[in-house]
């Protein structure tokens, strides 16, 4: 809890007091989305992935956690959204605590931005399995990789997972080090939406949500 409030008063701090939204999921009904969250698929039409708000005792923010509790597919290709369109985001930070439960084909998961619809937004994830950080843009469903970070061990517990994305450039950090910084480009040149991914079966839980615009 410490941790969490530390870390969401740091980025307030570095960004100059910018406006914020927090989702901490706490308040929200168990087998639930938060209102205005948009549950999709790139690549897939149905059936998607159920995302609902479970309790978790050791989530950093306990019990309220949103997690990916089945993918209800086998295709090893598509990346299951859980985005909200209620804040929208051009450049600044994005930080979720993450735990990666299981996937044979994919594990872990990260954060979606500059999100316009299922087919077109920058993401950046951790995968236990590659046991590395990848940074990428989707245009019309077709996912490019701007860059990966070198190996990255972690425990099978709760991390924190940021993006910093500002002039230009995208940095993603793990537990407060970053491991990874890509040149951006100008592929999702607009403001959108943001949200929460996970790649074929990666089952993963992320709590307290925060974004910092600006």
């Amino acid at each position: 809890m410490r941790f969490y409030l530390l870390t969401v008063g740091i980025l307030a701090m570095m960004s100059g007091f910018p406006k914020m939204r927090s989702w901490d999921f706490e308040e929200i009904p168990e087998g639930k989305v938060a209102p205005g969250w948009i549950v999709e698929a790139t690549g897939q039409d149905k059936p998607t992935a159920t995302w609902q708000v479970t309790n978790e005792a050791d989530a950093p923010l306990a019990p309220g956690v949103l997690a990916l509790t089945a993918t209800n597919h086998t295709q090893r290709s598509v990346f299951n959204l859980c985005w909200t369109r209620d804040f929208s985001f051009y450049e600044g930070q994005i930080a979720v605590f993450l735990k990666a439960h299981s996937g044979k084909i994919d594990q872990g998961g990260g954060i979606i931005w500059r999100v316009q619809d299922r087919n077109n937004y920058y993401i950046s994830r951790y995968n236990p399995l590659e046991k590395n950080v990848s940074t990428y843009y989707v245009k019309d469903g077709k996912r490019v990789m701007l860059g990966y970070s070198g190996t990255l061990e972690l425990d099978d517990g709760w991390h924190l997972f940021k993006i910093r994305h500002q002039g230009g450039r995208i940095r993603s950090y793990v537990d407060g080090k970053m491991m990874l910084m890509v040149n951006a480009g100008d592929y999702i040149p607009e403001r959108g939406g943001v949200g929460l991914w996970t790649k074929a079966d990666a089952a993963t839980s992320f709590d307290n949500f925060t974004v910092v615009h600006e």
